[in-house]
């Protein structure tokens, strides 16, 4: 297949999505997340339009399976800024409905609002990546992204409209957003908003990502790179905290939506224990109806 991939090509032992594709788009991603794991391949450019993009899908969707759910996006952003002027997500949500494909969207974006009147006719959900509930902080760690303000209006008005919907918290960063009343209060948020799943997941690092979070959060940011240097373990590809640092920080997030009665899930953790996952797929897929 030429845009349509079966997600999770190398097969991580780490990885319990069920079976799905991904879809991308874009190259490149204009949101310059500090944190992001995927410019180690994707690179910093911004989001630029994939060439006969919606030719290469129609094809690639003659020969797909349509049990499984399509993934908009796992890496590039389906709604960076430029998609207010090419439509591109959009014609592509269009093209996956006249095939009867269940969508799933992940985005930090509330670009996506404008295709409320898609989402609410299609078997889709959507994830919305929401970090912090600090605009300040959101706008440092996110800078090419909606401030966090704006994806929890997103959020509301789409489960207004009977869209289903949950939040990833992902990642949780050392010194930066892992406090624990922080933590809960955002979880606390997005439930009482229409957040019906939550993942979460731990800063896996990688060099490039780390020099970066060095570059622009000063003392912090050296504190962090010091933390991974001398106690990260390499799984998978990544610099990981150890395990039980990882539980600590990812425990007020699942304890909050377990006692708020909404499913939850880790990302690629390792955790396998209902006290960091309850839910029939960590990616959201259970909610596509």
């Amino acid at each position: 297949m030429k845009v349509l991939r079966s997600f999770d090509p190398w097969r991580s032992r780490l990885c319990t999505c069920p079976p799905k594709y991904s879809l991308h788009p874009y190259t490149g991603c204009s949101h310059k997340c500090l944190y992001c794991y995927a410019t180690s391949y994707i690179g910093t450019k911004n989001s630029t339009p994939k060439k006969h993009f919606l030719k290469k899908l129609e094809a690639d969707l003659r020969s797909a399976d349509k049990g499984r759910a399509v993934n908009l996006s796992t890496s590039s952003d389906p709604y960076p800024p430029i998609e207010r002027e090419t439509m591109l997500t959009r014609r592509t949500i269009m093209l996956l409905i006249e095939n009867s494909v269940k969508i799933l969207i992940t985005t930090k974006s509330d670009i996506l609002l404008r295709d409320i009147d898609l989402l609410s006719k299609s078997s889709s959900a959507v994830m919305l990546t929401i970090t912090t509930l600090s605009d300040e902080l959101s706008k440092i760690i996110e800078p090419g992204a909606p401030p966090a303000s704006a994806r929890l209006r997103a959020l509301k008005m789409l489960a207004d409209h009977g869209i289903p919907i949950g939040v990833r918290v992902d990642p949780i960063i050392p010194f930066v957003n892992d406090d624990r009343e922080d933590l809960g209060r955002l979880v606390e948020e997005v439930v009482s908003l229409g957040a019906s799943h939550i993942v979460c997941s731990t800063f896996k690092a990688r060099w490039d990502s780390l020099r970066r979070i060095e570059r622009n959060l000063g003392g912090i940011g050296r504190r962090i790179v010091e933390l991974y240097r001398l106690t990260g373990v390499k799984m998978g590809g990544y610099i990981y905290l150890p395990e039980d640092f990882r539980r600590s920080i990812l425990e007020p997030v699942c304890s909050k939506a377990r006692e708020l009665g909404v499913t939850y899930a880790v990302c690629r953790e390792g955790l396998f224990h209902e006290k960091y996952f309850n839910s029939p797929s960590c990616d959201g897929q259970h909610l596509i109806r």
